[in-house]
């Protein structure tokens, strides 16, 4: 329709809504989201609803994230393509410990004004963590609110629905002397982004341009390094049965997502000492002079998943996961309690 027939009355666009840059968003979005297409999907980009044919046996299981403040750090760096990929890998993570693969993700992106060259770096780095994870990105919402949100942000939440593979991941079969399996973290991930702001952006007024001390990244850099993904680390040890359990390290730390597979007559041993924390965790220790308990219950200080095994599979899961390109150790094992994490200095 030309502008001469829209005539002289108000238009969406005068209060902040521009219809046309959303249809050219969406247009250009269809093709990182074709990208993603499995055999299973059922219907073309555009349609009123995804629509996708799982097959098979097995229970679906559904999970729901975003990346919280991190998104602030995206916004001072004006790098958008990888919390995409932190809100598809959180997702994804989160469904796995229940023994799930992810089948199809769908995503919420929500501003005040729309920004077409943001909005397409979001939903690539959603495609590119789809792929890597072998799941359809099936669809999503781009909502332009104007006055809600401040200029130049947005909020980011993504859906993922999966179907139970690895039975025994589900179950959570532990017994005494199982052992615990650490798969490294690659970073912050998407936790403790409040604490991390306020100390380096208010306390110690640095830069997201700045060199982050200790290594060749840059403040913002190192920040924004992706959430990682442990479905393939895990993929063969957990179609062979060799994982009784997986907790998703992620808010609360170590001690509040472990505590989350563990039957009320055992707990679990976490030997400190048996790694290092990385430096970032280190440098944000060390400036903020928190204690040791606040750290650990804050970040993942180093481990973005743990997996419970038998002790004669240690040995072999251990050589999967890191032939995988996945750094892992051992960091513990499991003892008589009463569903307490225990985190020990004491070397084992």
């Amino acid at each position: 329709m030309s502008d001469e027939a829209m005539g002289n009355g108000m238009t969406y666009r005068e209060a902040g809504v521009d219809l046309d840059t959303a249809a050219s968003v969406k247009a250009e979005l269809a093709g990182l989201v074709e990208s993603t297409r499995t055999v299973a999907v059922r219907a073309g980009f555009g349609s009123f609803g995804g629509r996708f044919s799982p097959g098979g046996d097995g229970e679906l299981v559904a999970s729901a994230d975003g990346v919280g403040t991190k998104l602030k750090v995206a916004f001072l760096t004006g790098r958008h393509d990888t919390v995409g990929q932190d809100l598809v890998n959180h997702c994804v993570n989160d469904i796995l410990t229940e023994g799930a693969v992810p089948l199809v993700f769908m995503d919420y992106f929500a501003c005040g004004k729309l920004d077409s060259s943001v909005v397409v770096d979001v939903v690539r780095g959603v495609a590119t963590a789809c792929r890597e994870n072998g799941c359809a990105l099936l669809g999503g919402e781009t909502a332009e609110m104007p006055d809600f949100y401040p200029p130049g942000e947005y909020d980011l939440a993504g859906f993922v629905v999966g179907r139970t593979e690895f039975v025994g991941v589900a179950e959570r079969s532990l017994n005494s002397g199982d052992r615990l399996l650490a798969l490294a973290s690659n970073g912050l991930h998407t936790n403790g982004y409040s604490f991390v702001r306020h100390l380096i952006f208010n306390k110690l007024k640095m830069t997201v341009d700045e060199p982050f001390p200790g290594t060749d990244l840059s403040v913002g850099g190192m920040l924004l390094k992706p959430h990682r993904s442990y479905l393939e680390a895990l993929r063969a040890s957990c179609a062979a049965g060799k994982i009784q359990a997986l907790a998703h390290v992620t808010g609360g730390g170590i001690s509040g997502n472990l505590n989350r597979v563990l039957p009320s007559e055992l707990d679990a041993t976490v030997r400190l000492r048996t790694w290092e924390p990385p430096v970032e965790f280190r440098f944000l220790a060390e400036h903020s002079g928190a204690a040791q308990v606040e750290m650990y219950r804050t970040f993942n200080m180093g481990i973005g998943m743990i997996a419970v095994v038998r002790p004669e599979d240690e040995t072999e899961v251990l050589r999967s996961i890191k032939a995988s390109g996945c750094p892992a150790w051992a960091c513990g094992e499991i003892v008589p309690g009463s569903g307490r994490v225990r985190l020990e200095e004491e070397q084992a």
